[in-house]
């Protein structure tokens, strides 16, 4: 899947998620300066500025199909080697990195194992792949409030808990079916805090992903109907998030 919107648009969304577990997840993953790391689906840059920070631009390559994207992380990280293109399809030789990362992305892959394998593969024995996907077959995922309003007023509506990877322990089986060895699986949680509900509702109509597809699409009774019930689901004033992402840890 392409994110065919602005990286501000993405930044409001899901950027206050994805930026704390971006810190977690280079924590995770060890990465330590005379590392070569691959961001695999860089998006905005998020993932790949941690990066940058531990091992420098020239050590850095990241790659993301949509071409807002890659303009927003070549703006964001000058000196990195920013490529548009997909996980599936890397043109990188094999053992031409030391790790390869892909958070939040493995779910949106067109083929989730044929993209940990290219991870795998251009990392080599030696080299180590990480990934991350939200929770989103519970309700401890970022967008789960959105989805439960959704369900109770569209039961038939698809929402985003049968994305690969987004249940437990399908992350690490997509590794192993993509030939990983030593796989290692686990959790991230963040939390984000918002000042009141129109700070929450206002990123889901900005088009952004399956939810903000799911909200444009709507007609503006539904849409209303759709963000009453949302607040009657959240707490009034200000209130906190909890969200949690599998991980998964294996050598190539």
């Amino acid at each position: 899947m392409t994110f065919d919107v602005a990286a501000d648009a993405y930044a409001r969304f899901m950027g206050r998620y994805s930026e704390p577990l971006a810190d977690q997840f280079v924590e995770l993953a060890g990465v330590r300066p005379g590392m070569r790391a691959l961001d695999v689906g860089c998006g905005p840059g998020i993932l790949t500025s941690r990066l940058v920070d531990r091992l420098g631009a020239e050590h850095v390559v990241a790659l993301d199909p949509s071409p807002s994207f890659v303009a927003a992380a070549r703006e964001r990280c000058p000196g990195v080697d920013v490529r548009q293109g997909t996980a599936e399809q890397l043109p990188d030789a094999d053992g031409a990195f030391d790790i390869a990362l892909a958070n939040l992305v493995v779910h949106f892959m067109s083929d989730p194992a044929g993209g940990l394998a290219e991870m795998g593969r251009v990392v080599g024995d030696r080299g180590m792949v990480g990934a991350t996907v939200w929770n989103h077959a519970t309700a401890t995922g970022p967008l789960s409030t959105f989805w439960r309003a959704v369900k109770d007023l569209d039961p038939a509506a698809a929402d985003e808990s049968a994305l690969p990877g987004t249940g437990e322990g399908d992350l690490g089986a997509i590794a192993r079916d993509a030939g990983l060895r030593d796989v290692v699986e686990g959790t991230l949680t963040v939390t984000v805090p918002y000042t009141g509900f129109e700070e929450w509702w206002e990123p889901y109509t900005l088009g952004v992903g399956p939810a903000g597809a799911y909200v444009t699409r709507l007609d503006d009774a539904t849409r209303t109907a759709v963000r009453d019930h949302c607040a009657e689901l959240l707490p009034q004033g200000a209130f906190t998030v909890d969200a949690t992402a599998w991980t998964v840890i294996a050598r190539g």
